[in-house]
């Protein structure tokens, strides 16, 4: 009987220790956590793969430099020309562009680095340097995936609005790049001047956007400096980069996005340089000779850039896209696309130049499986890889046709997932546990449930999906038997009727909306009033 009762005693006990293990695990999920111990946050540290092994860097790096001397750019604008000449490239009786190695190795050194790509809220800065890792959005969908009808509609400007406000509230999706055309303002600059209306009104995270024309960019500037407090305030820490198309691939300028990088550097705005040539069509369709192009019209960007003023913070936006070869569509989730952006950032971390690249373009339509893998895999990679800015990461479908403001809910739980996998295990005394394996084994209830390790690492050493399935069987059937994507419904409804960010003032907005007018279409209404 007291052998029964010494049994009975010990599972007591045990279940005792188990039920305040869980109190003090609910305790400690109750408790916030700085951004610097939380498990997964913006800037972490990666690099710990690359497909380029040995000295494939060094040979890419020797035929860019072939490359640029031999063959060289055509389509140069003359503002173009002659800021490139007078920096030492050379303008050839056919009409290109070249430049000497001398040149671009003396621009690589002397280009800016290590700097800070701002968020109007300072806790949104993004420190941009060796591996340290970011997810992103961007994109120019040209429709919004409505995933309760499963149909393709033309994306508005509201929906750019949209995706902004609930980006504003995704810890794992650090920047937003605009995502979406605004179908709904046929006028190129209704629609540039609105995008980022929309844009920075939606997130004070930092904000990418584009230009058609040069003469698009002054009254965006004249925004941009509004909303900072003056033009000073801007330049000392500009919350918008441009990302800019200045090249056509394969190794042509394009002329009107030339002009617009040269408005955007006098006025002070961060330069994305961005190579989108795409294999076996506008690039080799080796994946080696992918990379060397995108190099190659890449540095040439940065010349341009140092050009015009040197030390402009510009960003190494090698985006080389992959297509089907049997039917030359662009093939977004690809493992090839997954290995060419990786090798893309292990060229950026050659040079020491912050890089961008693209991953997470599902060809999916939907938020799938099929959506899932090609997301993670790319996504993973890229951030293994050590991508410093990894666009396009949330929220694409399509290969970049569509967009879906479920998907980013979803995306965020993925990009935490790829965030953790950045992070990596860290290998300390104290991590290796010999004193906890010690006292639980010799001393203690057999368990680490409620040890004091398990419960101090719980909310700093593992990740939880916000919207991701974690229940049991039975605890699934009891809620209805919900899945990932009816949840993700929900949760954007609730932030869609909720979220209407407020880090630019309302006053400053009349006045915005008294200076430009009928120009601003996204009524005050559709903003939260």
């Amino acid at each position: 009987m007291s052998v029964v009762l010494e049994k009975q005693d010990t599972a007591a006990d045990q279940r005792s220790r188990r039920s305040g293990g869980r109190e003090a695990r609910r305790a400690m999920r109750a408790a916030p956590l700085a951004d610097d111990i939380r498990p997964v946050r913006a800037g972490l540290e990666g690099g710990s793969y690359g497909p380029l092994r040995g000295n494939d860097q060094e040979r890419i790096h020797e035929a860019v430099l072939t490359l640029l001397e031999t063959v060289g750019f055509a389509n140069a604008i003359p503002s173009c020309i002659e800021a490139l000449t007078k920096a030492g490239a050379t303008h050839g009786d056919d009409g290109r562009i070249r430049f000497p190695r001398a040149l671009v190795l003396d621009t690589i050194r002397k280009a800016a680095r290590n700097f800070t790509l701002h968020g109007q809220d300072p806790k949104h800065d993004m420190v941009i340097q060796g591996k340290r890792v970011h997810y992103g959005t961007a994109g120019a969908a040209v429709h919004l995936v409505d995933v309760e009808k499963r149909e393709y509609r033309e994306s508005l400007l509201q929906d750019i609005y949209d995706a902004a406000r609930i980006v504003d509230g995704l810890d794992n999706i650090h920047f937003f790049q605009r995502p979406m055309v605004p179908r709904d303002i046929p006028d190129p600059l209704e629609m540039d001047f609105n995008t980022l209306y929309a844009c920075v009104m939606g997130t004070s995270k930092h904000v990418g956007t584009s230009f058609t024309v040069r003469e698009n960019v002054q009254p965006a500037l004249e925004m941009l400096y509004a909303i900072a407090g003056g033009e000073e305030n801007f330049r000392a820490r500009p919350f918008v980069s441009n990302s800019n198309c200045f090249v056509v691939p394969p190794m042509k300028f394009a002329e009107d996005a030339c002009g617009v990088l040269e408005a955007c550097v006098e006025g002070g705005i961060p330069i994305l340089l961005l190579s989108a040539g795409q294999a076996g069509a506008t690039a080799p369709a080796a994946i080696a000779g992918a990379v060397v192009q995108a190099v190659a019209e890449v540095l040439a960007g940065l010349v341009y850039v140092n050009a015009i003023k040197p030390g402009h913070p510009a960003i190494f936006g090698t985006w080389p896209f992959v297509s089907d070869l049997r039917t030359g569509a662009m093939s977004g989730g690809s493992a090839e696309q997954a290995v060419l952006t990786a090798a893309c950032a292990q060229m950026a971390q050659f040079y020491d130049l912050p890089g961008g690249s693209a991953a997470g373009m599902t060809d999916s339509k939907l938020p799938d499986i099929q959506s899932g893998y090609e997301k993670g895999i790319t996504d993973v990679m890229a951030g293994l890889a050590g991508l410093n800015l990894v666009y396009e990461s949330a929220g694409m479908h399509a290969s970049l046709l569509g967009f879906c403001l479920e998907s980013l809910i979803i995306d965020n739980d993925m990009l935490g997932h790829c965030l953790r996998c950045v992070r990596g295990i860290e290998v300390t005394d104290e991590a290796l546990s010999i004193d906890t394996i010690g006292d639980v084994c010799l001393k203690g209830p057999g368990h680490y449930l409620g040890n004091e390790q398990t419960l101090r690492l719980m909310q700093t050493e593992y990740f939880y999906p916000a919207v991701g399935d974690r229940f049991s069987p039975k605890e699934w059937n009891e809620k209805g038997r919900p899945d990932i994507l009816q949840r993700a419904i929900i949760e954007k409804k609730r932030v869609l009727a909720e979220r209407f960010p407020r880090h630019v003032p309302k006053l400053l907005d009349d006045k915005l909306r008294t200076r430009f007018g009928d120009m601003i279409k996204l009524p005050r209404a559709n903003m939260g009033g």
